[in-house]
């Protein structure tokens, strides 16, 4: 979803780990490394749009990452939605501004395929991750979802 004409609007970012790699692209408009992610539509709740935006931007079929694994239990309620791991406000260049879920999730392959030819991709270890130029926020979730969902062997 493009921006809108709001003041503030919702959005989702997703760090997807894959056989110790953090997926990082650049980001067309702003031109630095981020997530993936994007803007919540109407009458998504986060964890759909996060899904969606993994799946329009890159192709991946992801599972969100769930840290406490517990409150399933089911009263009444369509579905619990898995928390985020961070959230954070933020003004954009253009005036307006981001309130952000972060995520972090798993993909069972790498096999990006981007939504525009001319995108930029990056699956990066976190020996890779800690050379690159990156800005400060995206360096600790990155490094935070290799931490939580690598493997540590």
């Amino acid at each position: 979803m493009a921006h809108t004409d709001k003041k503030m609007c919702f959005t989702v970012e997703v760090f997807v780990v894959h056989e110790d790699k953090v997926l990082l692209r650049m980001h067309d408009k702003y031109k630095f490394w981020c997530s993936v992610g994007g803007h919540i539509d109407e009458g998504e709740d986060p964890n759909q749009a996060a899904i969606r935006e993994v799946k329009e931007e890159v192709g991946l079929d992801i599972v969100l990452w769930d840290k406490e694994q517990k409150f399933h239990a089911n009263d009444g309620a369509l579905y619990n939605i898995i928390p985020p791991v961070g959230i954070n406000r933020h003004s954009t260049n253009d005036g307006h501004e981001h309130v952000t879920m972060i995520y972090f999730a798993t993909s069972r392959h790498n096999d990006v395929v981007p939504e525009k030819a001319s995108d930029e991709w990056r699956w990066v270890s976190i020996d890779v991750l800690e050379a690159m130029d990156l800005k400060p926020n995206i360096r600790e979730y990155a490094k935070g979802a290799l931490t939580a969902l690598g493997n540590h062997s």
